[in-house]
């Protein structure tokens, strides 16, 4: 047996059933999993001392595109809305190849578990026709590099330009291909045991890019194998009126013919769904991961979250991709969200405490697992710790639950762990030589983009 003490803390946030805080305790976790949180001191194999610090519950990331870490800060894309920046974009994407995805993998990864996300999720949905065989499993290698929990999901686009669909056609695969690959990637990595980490799930990539066909089969495969289903929904007018002149019927309704709802489905962006598809989503259990930074950045709009948590829709956060977000820092997204919509609902508006749960607790919610997002006896030994001695943190010691989202932190966490594992200290990771691989990532970068000198 193997134990971690995380000892003396100023403040755990637990984020469990009663919402409590606690003032200097401390947790240990055995095997992983928390085994107590109390007064004292408990014997272990290691020990970090958490005096002066907040100890949170590790953030759980609902959607991203982690191969868009080599494509951020762009300055061709930066004033483009949804559907122009990924028709630009998709002549940098075609030329991805293994060592792109490892590495766009490792960093964007790696930049979440500096900033307390513990279990990373990815939305990979661009094959071109040779050499991306093994894109999915290069990730899971960059995330047990890591140490980090890692939801895969198998991507797809299936509806190129000649069919009326987005994407090049040199960037789509047929159904047959897409619903192999899927199969044999849960047969090879999905674990649907507690504590889990690795799982799989299928996500056809948007109603504009794939089939009916590909969404149908999609839900019959997953629902066989008992894994879950991701897509983008309801993120654009665009998308609207795409689905509307395509088939006739707003987007919710089409995925919900092609059998895409229920608790097992969640959805990317949910901007524009009216009254009475809030209301089927909450019926149904159908979970929505929001995306604050992206929607801005891609003028998308503003996801009606205080209706949506009114209703009691399933929701969770997410960063999306680094190319619509330009950083991989959830904790960051926090913040963002509280802004966002205080700004926009004002005192409906969702508070920093009821945001840092959506992050945690609502996030695995949405990704169909209760054993993350919250520091109690049997749960997951994943956390992070923010250093609250330096000036930035002053004055803010009063609201240790809000203070990710009314004040927020710029620094990396002082300390993560995962499966009571340190993957992070003093802000560095652990499980990689952060210089190397930089270097490594950015020669890729530049490879991709045509740079030279």
């Amino acid at each position: 047996m193997s134990s971690l003490l995380i000892k003396n803390a100023a403040a755990i946030i637990t984020v469990d059933d009663e919402d409590r805080i606690l003032k200097d305790q401390s947790i240990l976790i055995e095997d992983g999993v928390i085994a107590w949180i109390g007064k004292g001191i408990k014997q272990a194999d290691r020990e970090i001392s958490a005096e002066g610090c907040f100890v949170y519950p590790g953030l759980v990331n609902t959607h991203d595109h982690l191969y868009q870490t080599f494509t951020r800060n762009l300055p061709q894309v930066q004033k483009m809305e949804l559907f122009p920046w990924l028709t630009t974009l998709y002549e940098i994407w075609r030329k991805l190849d293994e060592e792109c995805i490892f590495y766009s993998s490792l960093t964007g990864l790696g930049e979440m578990l500096r900033y307390g996300c513990t279990t990373g999720m990815d939305h990979h949905y661009v094959f071109p026709k040779t050499g991306s065989e093994h894109f999915i499993d290069r990730q899971f290698e960059a995330a047990d590099l890591l140490g980090i929990r890692f939801h895969a999901t198998r991507g797809s686009m299936s509806l190129g330009r000649s069919d009326g669909g987005l994407p090049p056609d040199d960037l789509v695969q047929d159904v047959d291909t897409i619903l192999k690959d899927s199969r044999r990637l849960v047969e090879k990595y999905h674990d649907p045991k507690p504590f889990a980490m690795h799982q799989v799930s299928f996500a056809p990539c948007s109603p504009f890019s794939v089939s009916e066909e590909l969404l149908r089969e999609s839900a019959v495969l997953a629902r066989s194998m008992g894994v879950r289903l991701h897509t983008h929904l309801c993120e654009t007018k665009d998308e609207e009126r795409f689905t509307l002149e395509k088939t006739g019927m707003r987007p919710l309704a089409y995925m919900e013919k092609c059998g895409w709802i229920g608790a097992d489905v969640w959805y990317a962006h949910g901007i524009h769904f009216n009254d009475e598809e809030l209301k089927l989503l909450a019926d149904t259990g159908t979970g929505i991961a929001h995306c604050p930074v992206s929607n801005m950045k891609l003028s998308s709009g503003i996801c009606r979250i205080p209706d949506m948590l009114r209703l009691g829709v399933s929701v969770g956060l997410a960063v999306d991709g680094a190319a619509s977000n330009d950083c991989q820092n959830l904790l960051a997204e926090i913040r963002t969200a509280y802004l966002l919509h205080r700004l926009t609902y004002g005192a409906k508006a969702p508070t920093g405490y009821e945001l840092l749960k959506m992050a945690t607790r609502g996030s695995a919610s949405v990704l169909g697992r209760s054993d993350i997002g919250q520091l109690s006896v049997g749960k997951a030994g994943d956390l992070f710790l923010v250093d609250m001695t330096g000036v930035e943190a002053v004055g803010v010691r009063q609201d240790p639950g809000s203070f990710p989202g009314t004040v927020g932190s710029s620094l990396p966490a002082k300390h993560v762990v995962v499966a009571g594992k340190e993957v992070v200290r003093d802000g560095r990771l652990l499980g990689i030589d952060e210089r190397e691989i930089a270097g490594k990532a950015e020669a890729c970068v530049r490879k991709m983009l045509g740079l030279t000198g």
